[in-house]
C-alpha cells in the first residue's frame, strides 16, 4: 500500500470541512456572535465551495492524525477562535474525530476526503460525547439566514458525516 503523502493532513494543515448531507461547509464569521444562549461566534454551514469564512487549522500531537480516535482542535483561521462547546461549567475547545463507519477503516492516517464524525470528549468525566451535527434547520440573525450546527449525544446519522478537505498546509 502507498501513501499519497500529498493528501495526507498534517499537524497545522488548514482544512475545510464539507457537511456530507449539505454539501455546505463548517464556517464562521469573526465577531458575529448567536444573540440568545451562549453568545459566542457563530458557528454553521454556509457555502457550497470554501471560503476564507470556512477555513480551519488542525491542530493535533504529532505530525500526522491516525484513525484511533485522535484528539484534535480546529482553529477558524479568520478569527482565531477554536471550535467548541460552551457550556456554563467551561468553555471547551477539544474535539475528537472519528473514521466513518460507512468506510470501516480503523488504522491508517488522516487524509483529504475522508468522511469523518467530529466528537467532543465529555465536558466531565462522566458526561458522554457529543457529536458535531448539522441539519436542515435555519434561523436568522439581523437579515442574515444560517443553517444551524448542533452537538448531540444521540445515534449518529448522515448528518453527523463530513468530509475533510486539505486545502493547503502551513
Amino acid at each position: 500500500i502507498v501513501l499519497e503523502e500529498s493528501n495526507l493532513i498534517r499537524n497545522g494543515s488548514i482544512v475545510a470541512l464539507k457537511h456530507v448531507a449539505t454539501g455546505k461547509y463548517l464556517s464562521s464569521i469573526k465577531n458575529l456572535c448567536y444573540t440568545t444562549g451562549s453568545q459566542k461566534q457563530l458557528i454553521f454551514v454556509g457555502s457550497s465551495e470554501p471560503i476564507p469564512n470556512s477555513l480551519w487549522k488542525i491542530e493535533f500531537s504529532g505530525e500526522l492524525a491516525t484513525y484511533a480516535k485522535n484528539s484534535i482542535k480546529l482553529q477558524h483561521v479568520k478569527s482565531e477562535r477554536l471550535l467548541g462547546i460552551y457550556c456554563v461549567r467551561t468553555g471547551f475547545n477539544r474535539y475528537i474525530f472519528y473514521r466513518s463507519p460507512l468506510n470501516n477503516h480503523t488504522e491508517g492516517y488522516l487524509k483529504s476526503n475522508d468522511i469523518i464524525n467530529l466528537s467532543s470528549t465529555g465536558r466531565m468525566y462522566h458526561d458522554p460525547d457529543e457529536f458535531l451535527r448539522s441539519h436542515d434547520i435555519h434561523f436568522t440573525i439581523g437579515n442574515d439566514t444560517f443553517q444551524e450546527v448542533v452537538c448531540h449525544n444521540e445515534r449518529l446519522g448522515g448528518n453527523d458525516e463530513w468530509c475533510i478537505e486539505l486545502i493547503y498546509e502551513s
